[in-house]
């Protein structure tokens, strides 16, 4: 995949992190130092404030310490994807003893991660939503797996109760999912997240929200 973002700063702890974030969410980048001409094709440069008035690029994101990283680094995902917003954002949740869990936007894989409680898991879906900065919460659908019927309906109930009723709940059959390959046979938490994704990309069957102030029907 060709790279469509730069970094640009010689500040180390500021380089680091954002090498750090970018490598986590897989996405492809160039280093640069800002005396060094950006390439026709980066579609969003990352800089420190300080060193931005050195760069010159139609596209800027500054770094800085009290700015969520997850918030930036998806900020420049959405410009690199030549979007101004998400238009579709489905969370995938493979609940178990360990739940995996995987955001896919616009059928781009931009999060995954492995929560180990049902606290910790709506914690984590809050975390991810905010941090692509939603502003319309009903583009955005969280699937449930199946597989454990217990850990289905307690996690639905509970997302139920904590999510904005815009959003849309969905239980969705794990049958299959957990055929994972070589790769993952041996690492549970791997094998959550693949079936997390997967469960994304599947229709199920929608979890009736409570109306305000009222009960499930």
């Amino acid at each position: 995949m060709k790279a469509r973002i730069a970094i640009v700063t010689v500040h180390g702890k500021a380089y680091y992190l954002l090498v750090d974030e970018l490598k986590r969410k897989n996405m492809p980048f160039l280093s640069l130092t800002p005396n060094e001409a950006v390439p026709i094709g980066i579609e969003v440069v990352i800089t420190t404030e300080e060193e931005k008035r050195l760069i010159n690029h139609k596209r800027i994101l500054v770094y800085k310490e009290d700015l969520s990283l997850e918030l930036l680094i998806n900020e420049a995902s959405k410009i690199a994807s030549g979007k101004e917003f998400f238009e579709k954002v489905i969370v995938g949740v493979d609940p178990g003893d360990t739940f995996g869990i995987a955001v896919i936007a616009d059928g781009k894989v931009l999060e995954t991660a492995n929560c180990r409680s049902v606290r910790d898991t709506l914690n984590k879906i809050e975390s991810m939503v905010k941090s692509l900065g939603i502003i319309h919460e009903a583009c955005v659908s969280v699937k449930v797996g199946d597989g454990v019927t217990s850990h289905k309906e307690n996690l639905l109930r509970v997302l139920d109760k904590a999510l904005p009723s815009s959003m849309v709940l969905e239980s969705v059959s794990e049958a299959g999912t957990s055929q994972y390959s070589n790769e993952t046979k041996h690492r549970r938490g791997l094998r959550d997240i693949v079936s997390a994704m997967q469960i994304a990309g599947r229709s199920g069957q929608k979890f009736h929200r409570r109306k305000t102030g009222e009960p499930n029907s």
